[in-house]
């Protein structure tokens, strides 16, 4: 399942980002296209993310459609799969949408701001 290896760099990547803060929460774009299962991106989310700075964060998944534009006539379309034939008869698509995999946005908690050390000393 290479969605666990997927799973561990996205992890890795939002550790990174977060620079030490906690993440409270992840949005994913997942193509359709993109041969990635997002049940198993949920399934090893939590695993992976356990002991980090994402334990306990919540995933979203946006699943994006496959789209398609016609190379003869110029018309849009949805694909269900990685190939498609547009309406006119042609096979000749350019895929537009559908194969990305994006770390949307992340949420991290505010880091709470200390008073700097000397701000409590009073001289006289």
């Amino acid at each position: 399942m290479h969605e666990m290896g997927i799973t561990q760099s996205i992890v890795a990547i939002v550790a990174e980002q977060a620079a030490g803060r906690k993440v409270t929460r992840v949005t994913l774009e997942i193509g359709k296209l993109a041969a990635i299962m997002p049940d198993a991106i949920r399934f090893c989310f939590d695993v992976v993310a356990k002991g980090s700075a994402l334990d306990g964060a919540v995933l979203d998944i946006i699943e994006v459609p496959g789209r398609a534009r016609c190379l003869d006539c110029g018309g849009d379309l949805v694909l269900a799969e990685i190939f498609g034939r547009c309406s006119c008869g042609s096979r000749r698509l350019e895929r537009i949408s559908g194969e990305e995999l994006n770390i949307k946005s992340m949420e991290v908690e505010a880091m709470a701001c200390a008073a700097p050390a000397d701000a409590a000393t009073t001289r006289t």
